[in-house]
């Protein structure tokens, strides 16, 4: 395998490209918009900046993984700094909860609410630990080819214990009493745009990754790791080309051999590697409409109507850098409405973002940059939703609730307002559904059962991202990339070369 085609240069697509160019393989991006990062994109307007999708980096010995595997050292590319309280959380009847690393304080904020929890805090912690390591040896971190592997003998009884058979609000709920402490340490798997109520318990490492690891940020924004990836790619002799929508996948026999551009150009290629979303690429680039269909029928994740909020004339003094505003007591509700009804919670929970708290080069000295997320439904294809009417109720919303904590009149101060929501999804990332976080990640769609990094019939086309294995956020998607090069080495015919990597030395073999 000499030449590779990527097509998307979003995150997986970046680092995949990168991690065959230095491989030695001649490899080009082919990316359907003007700029790379896909769903990891940016809003810069009038000296305001916005990351339009993840905004917490976590796991940083994942991110530093691909850095290194480049022959790079991650803390050359990005400054990171460590964000603490990692965000404050509000609850419905005015309560504030501050994470933080500082276990003085987390004490006495967990014993004012709830007395004994601190105690609990730390064994639902260390269940975490052991979730993330064991899940990332076992079942995260590596391919499965076959259900032996996948159930063998050894990895079964730990199906069991990291709880991948409990669901994650029932399994909070055994640590903590007080409603609130159980929707605040559960709300965080809507990080993947799922509901506590249906995600496994195995999420639970997702605390324990903002705890122990830490959340961060990049100075300058997440984008700044598109931007670094980017260049070290471009560096290694990746080509890219903008602008450059694939309309098909070329197919013989049982073999890939290029792609049709839609302006009708083809470009030939050993291997493709597809970042585009994988149920667009099987319903829209391949022949195969079954295969479409049946991924079609699976759970997807929810979706969001994102706010950026350009201010002039103040800075809410209120405001953290990460802020969670959680729904009132019809918690369980309000993940109904989202993921059964497809719609806005009638008292959403959201989240808000202002880098400015950290990163002055966010906003103007006269101002800031918000970002507000608010989760919705995906996509209903049979009965359509009013979006525009959701749009302005969820936006109405936000400020009452913004104002009973002492915001007042914030709409006054928009300079600008930016908006992404799940038709934008659709149309400009290509994600089914709407839904921003692709698959869902219920039991029966991870590990072996979530669709495979290669495809069964052409045996040279692989995919990368969030729907295939291992899943979604950014990390997952790092490793993703870090999966399908591993099995592209065991199964093509590669350039003759040696290239050290953390831990081991990949050989190449003709």
């Amino acid at each position: 395998m000499n030449t590779a085609i990527v097509i998307g240069a979003g995150i997986g697509g970046l680092s995949t490209a990168a991690r065959l160019a230095r491989l030695g393989c001649r490899v080009t991006i082919l990316e359907k918009n003007s700029i790379p990062g896909g769903r990891t994109g940016i809003i810069e307007r009038d000296g305001h900046r916005f990351d339009t999708g993840p905004t917490l980096f976590l796991m940083p010995e994942i991110f530093a993984e691909t850095y290194e595997s480049l022959g790079e050292n991650m803390e050359d590319h990005l400054d990171l700094i460590r964000i603490d309280p990692t965000y404050k959380v509000h609850f419905h009847d005015g309560t504030k909860l501050n994470i933080t690393g500082d276990l003085k304080s987390m004490f006495d904020q967990l014993e004012s609410i709830e007395p004994g929890s601190f105690e609990a805090f730390l064994r639902f912690t260390e269940e975490g630990y052991r979730n993330y390591h064991l899940s990332l040896k076992h079942f995260v971190g590596r391919n499965f080819r076959s259900w032996l592997e996948y159930l063998s003998p050894s990895n079964f009884p730990l199906v069991i214990r990291i709880k991948a058979l409990a669901k994650h609000y029932n399994n909070t709920s055994k640590f903590f009493k007080d409603s609130r402490l159980r929707a605040g340490f559960s709300f965080q798997n809507m990080y993947l745009g799922l509901s506590p109520y249906d995600a496994m318990a195995t999420y639970s490492l997702l605390q324990y990754t903002e705890a122990v690891q830490g959340v961060w940020y990049p100075r300058g924004g997440m984008y700044e790791v598109v931007e670094t990836l980017t260049d070290i790619a471009q560096g290694l002799g990746v080509k890219f080309h903008y602008d450059s929508s694939v309309a098909k996948i070329n197919v013989e026999g049982s073999k890939a051999t290029g792609v049709t551009l839609e302006n009708g150009e083809k470009v030939e290629s050993d291997a493709i590697i597809a970042n585009a979303d994988l149920p667009y690429v099987y319903s829209e680039l391949l022949p195969d409409k079954n295969k479409a269909k049946r991924l079609y029928r699976k759970k997807y994740s929810s979706s969001a109507i994102m706010f950026y909020w350009g201010i002039k004339g103040t800075r809410p003094e209120q405001l953290q850098h990460h802020n969670v505003f959680l729904a009132d007591n019809n918690y369980r509700e309000s993940f109904d409405k989202i993921f059964r009804d497809l719609t806005l919670p009638d008292d959403p929970s959201f989240y808000v973002c202002s880098p400015s708290r950290t990163d002055d080069s966010c906003a103007p000295p006269d101002g800031d940059s918000l970002l507000v997320l608010v989760p919705v439904g995906h996509i209903n294809e049979e009965t359509p939703q009013d979006w525009d009417a959701i749009r302005d109720k969820a936006r109405n919303k936000v400020f009452a609730k913004l104002e009973s904590i002492g915001i007042k009149n914030l709409e006054k101060y928009i300079a600008f307002e930016e908006i992404i929501e799940p038709t934008d999804y659709r149309d400009y990332l290509n994600l089914a559904k709407g839904s921003a976080f692709g698959l869902s990640h219920n039991l029966f769609q991870v590990g072996y059962l979530r669709p495979h990094n290669r495809h069964d019939r052409y045996k040279n086309l692989y995919f990368v991202g969030a729907s295939t294995h291992p899943g979604g956020g950014l990390p997952m998607v790092l490793i993703s990339a870090r999966l399908v090069v591993e099995r592209i080495l065991k199964e093509q015919r590669v350039p003759e070369k040696s290239v050290s990597i953390p831990g081991k030395i990949i050989e190449s073999e003709r």
